[in-house]
């Protein structure tokens, strides 16, 4: 036993020594830059959002009770109100889980003044979706202009972009603009008419979008959504001009789909795997304008029981992505995202990979009572732990406090709703999921470049030249829920699944009613 013991430490000793050379502590500074850097703009970020939460205040100060909605109180005169354009708002549905009733109730009780419709559309009427919107939307038939659309199979694209391209078919001929909202969103009550303002000011923004707030559910596969989601946030947090762009909330000119310009239909239409990429893509291209708002951010609350299977599934959507393009400089702008996403992610684990080795070395040093000469090397090493560990510890204050501060900016935003909190947040698991998420996302992107395919609920589709040139359908080949939302994806043509989705229609139509922390 002591013999094998002797051979581990000779091997730890041997690791940590060579984990002092200055190619590792180039690796081990490398890795602290990446969290300083991480901290610094997330730090910008909550510099944005907190402008925002300090302008809120100070109108309501100064005597606008209803700063949530408008800057200018004189904005809700009915003048003013008469004279706001028509917004048409496109939600592809899929499936149904425990926070859809919540998020759609959120899309159409929104306060916008002007003259609003939306347009929930479905694949077809066994999606569980359609049954649950549709008794929605009977309780609000008197108060709110709103139609379930049936799309029937995509062919060419993604189900979410045939589902988006037919409610724009579908929208109101009148329509100036036209908002693409997906299903796991909750609106704040202006939400609408800050976008259609800043629309209004400025004719030359191409597309509006905003990010969401993630609302961890307690499991590690939740926390790793959180954490992916979060370098990501602060792209949104300009407070103007981004080159990011969420697919969740895009509001863009009806004129655009109507006349195709700069080939938004035929782009998305067209082998489209992506719309967010896709209408990105065509913004580089074209030298349009995309803006994200200070307001645009969005409580995004997570299944409950959200596994870490469900996780990776996700996780391989999104790195499936950069292998979709539509033009040559797309392909190379993905790539590059690829490879240098790819050496950040596991230039960030390698130091903490290294520190382990330090600190085990270390502790057999002390246990062991070794000469400090013949282990010189364990100081330095433990050194470099601890620079570490302060960037660690800087880069998750950054974060904690740029949630803080998007916590603070939802309240504000919606103060008719529960109030939410960082009290359930676990920084412990987000440390965890920090390693997890960084670890295993080259290998999905590696896996994604050499399968040219993926599962997205229960449709496989298949990738040429950038484009989908193949679609698989079979129930059987599929997850039974959605990733994030935990959304049940089937039922039976014309009625409910079963008795037990009335069930849970109707615990879902209680919860509503009470809605708990989380629920906006």
């Amino acid at each position: 036993m002591s013999t094998a013991l002797d051979s581990i430490d000779a091997i730890l000793f041997s690791l940590s020594r060579a984990f002092t050379s200055p190619f590792a502590v180039f690796v081990q500074i490398q890795g602290c830059t990446i969290c300083l850097l991480l901290a610094i703009g997330w730090f910008l970020a909550e510099y944005v959002r907190n402008r925002e939460v300090k302008r809120i205040k100070n109108s309501m100060k100064a005597g606008n009770s209803l700063a949530f909605l408008y800057q200018d109180i004189n904005e809700l005169e009915h003048s003013r109100q008469v004279k706001l354009p028509r917004v048409s708002v496109v939600m592809p549905l899929k499936g149904f889980g425990e926070h859809n009733l919540h998020n759609w109730r959120s899309q159409i009780t929104s306060l916008y003044g002007g003259p609003l419709e939306f347009l929930f559309v479905v694949e077809s009427t066994e999606d569980p979706a359609y049954h649950a919107v549709s008794r929605l939307l009977s309780m609000y038939q008197d108060d709110v202009e709103a139609k379930v659309v049936v799309a029937g199979l995509s062919t060419t694209c993604s189900q979410k972009i045939h589902n988006q391209l037919i409610g724009v078919e579908k929208m109101h001929k009148d329509s100036k603009y036209v908002l693409f909202l997906d299903d796991d969103v909750r609106l704040h009550p202006g939400t609408i008419g800050a976008l259609t303002t800043e629309m209004e000011k400025n004719p030359e923004i191409f597309i509006q979008t905003g990010y969401p707030l993630d609302l961890p559910s307690g499991t590690l596969g939740s926390y790793c959504i959180y954490e992916y989601h979060m370098p990501c946030s602060m792209g949104f947090a300009t407070g103007g001009r981004t080159f990011f762009l969420w697919g969740g909330c895009m509001m863009m000119h009806a004129d655009d789909f109507r006349q195709d310009r700069y080939g938004v239909v035929s782009g998305l239409r067209d082998g489209g795997y992506s719309d967010d990429m896709t209408l990105a893509s065509l913004a580089g291209a074209h030298k349009r304008l995309i803006t994200s708002p200070p307001v645009a951010v969005f409580p995004h609350p997570l299944a409950s029981d959200l596994s870490f299977g469900r996780y990776w599934n996700y996780l391989r959507k999104q790195t499936f992505v950069l292998e979709s393009y539509i033009s040559k400089v797309n392909w190379i702008m993905n790539k590059a995202l690829f490879a240098v996403h790819c050496y950040l992610s596991w230039g960030f684990i390698a130091p903490y990979v290294m520190a382990v080795i330090h600190i085990t070395s270390a502790l057999r040093i002390y246990i062991k009572g070794y000469q400090l000469e013949d282990t010189a090397f364990a100081s330095g090493g433990m050194l470099l732990v601890i620079m570490l560990a302060v960037c660690t510890f800087i880069e998750l204050l950054s974060m904690w406090n740029l949630t803080r501060r998007e916590v603070q900016l939802c309240n504000l935003l919606s103060p008719e709703a529960p109030r939410l909190s960082l009290a359930t947040y676990n920084w412990g698991l987000i440390f965890v999921a920090m390693l997890v998420d960084n670890f295993l996302y080259p290998i999905s992107a590696f896996r994604s470049h050499f399968s040219q395919s993926i599962n997205w609920s229960g449709i496989r589709y298949h990738l040429k030249d950038g484009k989908i040139f193949k679609i698989e359908r079979r129930k059987d080949m599929g997850p039974a829920k959605t990733d994030l939302g935990g959304k049940h994806l089937y039922g039976k043509k014309g009625a409910p699944q079963k008795a037990s989705f009335l069930s849970s229609l109707g615990r879902n139509l209680a919860h509503w009613r009470q809605p708990k922390k989380f629920d906006v």
